[in-house]
């Protein structure tokens, strides 16, 4: 079973076991990760937004463009950031290690 490590906003590391075809997202709300994922994975927000390990993001497949557009909504932004509801586990992103940005910007509370 792959692993996928989070870094938490205070630098504390949980590595995870991950079912394969969950995505990073699933996976922190199961195992109580602070991401909060407002839109439920419905690609509507950037409150799932990850900061993806540099020497692991060359793993993932590209961002689609639906992606891009609600990743520019996104605190901290960087150029390792995904949306962790994109980023399906699968065996080759075993390892694969996310760090949480220390802000979400909800778009979606009125």
């Amino acid at each position: 079973m792959p692993k996928v490590i989070f870094i938490n906003t205070d630098g504390s590391r949980v590595e995870i076991d991950a079912p394969l075809g969950i995505s990073v997202m699933e996976l922190a709300h199961k195992n109580n990760i602070d991401i909060e994922g407002a839109c439920e994975g419905a690609l509507a927000c950037s409150t799932c937004h990850v900061v993806v390990d540099p020497s692991d993001f060359e793993r993932l497949e590209d961002a689609s463009e639906d992606e891009e557009d609600m990743l520019d909504l996104a605190f901290g932004l960087t150029h390792t950031s995904r949306l962790g509801c994109q980023i399906i586990v699968s065996e080759e992103l075993d390892g694969l290690t996310v760090t949480l940005p220390s802000a979400t910007r909800n778009m979606m509370v009125d």
